[in-house]
Formats: structure tokens, C-alpha cells, sequence
């Protein structure tokens, strides 16, 4: 699985760069994505819906922020 820092990054850089690296991917491979921004949560289910992925997991991280894991479609 492969990993994408985003932490630092705000709206719209965050679902930009995961959708640049989700197209870069095989269908069916997971994407874990590390993130902060506090609409990440919101953005990346949008991201997932539009583009046919699936979210598999949105963790929230003891330091702030979110792990997120996607599955390409």
C-alpha cells in the first residue's frame, strides 16, 4: 500500500494531489493518505464518490488530523 503525505496542505491541495496519485495506481490498489486540513474528512468522501473509489477507513491521529484509507476503482 502506498502511503501520501499530505499533512500541512489545505483545501484544495489535498484532494487534488490524492486524485493525481489514485490515477497513478492499478485498479483495486489501496491508497493510505495522511491529512489535516479539517474539510479532509469531507473532501476526501467527495473525492471517493465522484471517482468511484471506495473509502475503506478515515481514522482520526492522537497528533491531529486523519489517516485515510482508499481503494481505487
Amino acid at each position: 500500500m502506498q502511503e501520501l503525505d499530505l499533512m500541512g496542505l489545505k483545501c484544495p491541495l489535498p484532494a487534488l494531489r490524492t486524485e493525481k496519485a489514485l490515477a497513478a495506481l492499478p485498479a483495486g490498489s489501496r491508497l493510505s493518505i495522511l491529512a489535516d486540513d479539517p474539510l479532509a474528512p469531507l473532501d476526501m468522501t467527495h473525492l471517493c464518490n465522484q471517482g468511484g473509489h471506495a473509502l475503506v477507513s478515515a481514522t482520526p491521529l492522537s497528533g491531529g488530523g486523519w489517516q485515510f484509507v482508499i481503494r481505487r476503482g
